[in-house]
């Protein structure tokens, strides 16, 4: 929930912070002109992880999304951005910013591999900006602590669901963002099998997931973009590629659950699609409100994902 406190925005949980400083890490201060001196030049970020990736697609809640997943506790954040948009001056001391342009299709996936190749055994999670991460007891457990029990577990990689957030009010907030006023459906969410490529049978443990505004918009949505699940957060091993319906090339690290007992998931709470939808020509003019009668206050807290069943914990408790 949040409150005003002396003329700016603030948390009454740590989810997300808005202003101010973050705790000191040990990142190194560096800007980089293009991912190849990155991956050239940044060795100290392949040593050790979690290692979260922000790809920047546009200028909003830039300062958010990082600190965010700063306080997730990630060894490392990257900001992958334009050059034409800033990074607030209280992270730029802390955060890799690499010059990298998101204009074309496929350049998240070709980011993310090259990273991957330049960096095996270790943590990944890659989300875009006005996106914030979350999973079970996060208000008190760190992204460390989860993937530490997952790797108990045997797991490379944690299910994540994008849940779509939305404004309550288009013609206050007409990009259809704002975190006071954060809305998101609270049902309508469902799951296909997923099919073994050119057969009828079903994936062992994959499923597609639907729902949030792609579900209800889909006339609006291109078929490849409407699914809901991501896999987020993932180890990284030689010869792993993500693909571009954000599943990889190991059916393993695609699977929700390993095949004894159900297994932790988190959730990746996204303003970006109702973002799109008011930036579409298309789809702008049709749209007057995206709340309904299932639409429900985002309460930035784990415990609503966990009642409403868009995460689990498994067996982490």
């Amino acid at each position: 929930m949040l409150h005003q406190n002396a003329g700016r925005l603030q948390c009454t949980h740590k989810w997300p912070i808005l202003a101010g400083s973050v705790e000191d890490r040990e990142f190194g201060v560096s800007r980089y002109s293009s991912l190849k001196q990155f991956i050239a030049g940044a060795k100290e970020v392949f040593v050790k992880g979690p290692v979260a990736l922000i790809f920047i697609e546009d200028d909003v809640e830039i300062g958010t999304t990082v600190r965010h997943h700063i306080d997730c506790g990630f060894k490392h954040v990257i900001a992958m951005m334009p050059d034409a948009f800033d990074l607030p001056t209280d992270l730029v001391d802390i955060v890799h910013r690499v010059s990298y342009d998101l204009t074309y299709d496929g350049t998240l996936e070709e980011a993310v591999n090259q990273v991957v190749a330049a960096a095996p055994d270790i943590w990944f999670y890659y989300c875009y900006n006005a996106e914030y991460l979350f999973y079970p007891f996060c208000e008190t457990r760190s992204v460390g602590e989860m993937i530490g029990f997952n790797a108990e577990e045997r797991r490379a990689s944690v299910m994540t669901y994008v849940v779509d957030l939305y404004a309550d009010d288009l013609e206050t907030f007409p990009n259809a963002v704002s975190l006071e006023h954060a809305h998101m459906d609270r049902s309508g969410y469902y799951a296909l099998a997923r099919m073994k490529p050119g057969t009828t049978w079903p994936e062992e443990r994959q499923l597609d997931f639907f729902g949030g505004l792609r579900w209800r918009y889909e006339e609006h949505v291109t078929e490849a973009s409407r699914k809901i699940d991501r896999v987020a957060l993932f180890k990284s091993q030689k010869g792993l590629q993500l693909r571009a319906n954000h599943t990889f090339n190991v059916p393993e690290y695609n699977t929700y659950a390993c095949e004894w007992h159900h297994n932790l998931s988190a959730a990746i709470m996204s303003f970006r699609t109702a973002k799109a939808l008011k930036r579409n020509p298309g789809s702008s003019f049709d749209i007057q409100t995206f709340k309904w009668h299932n639409s429900a206050p985002f309460e930035w807290h784990s415990r609503q994902l966990l009642d409403l069943g868009l995460m689990e914990p498994g067996q982490w408790f």
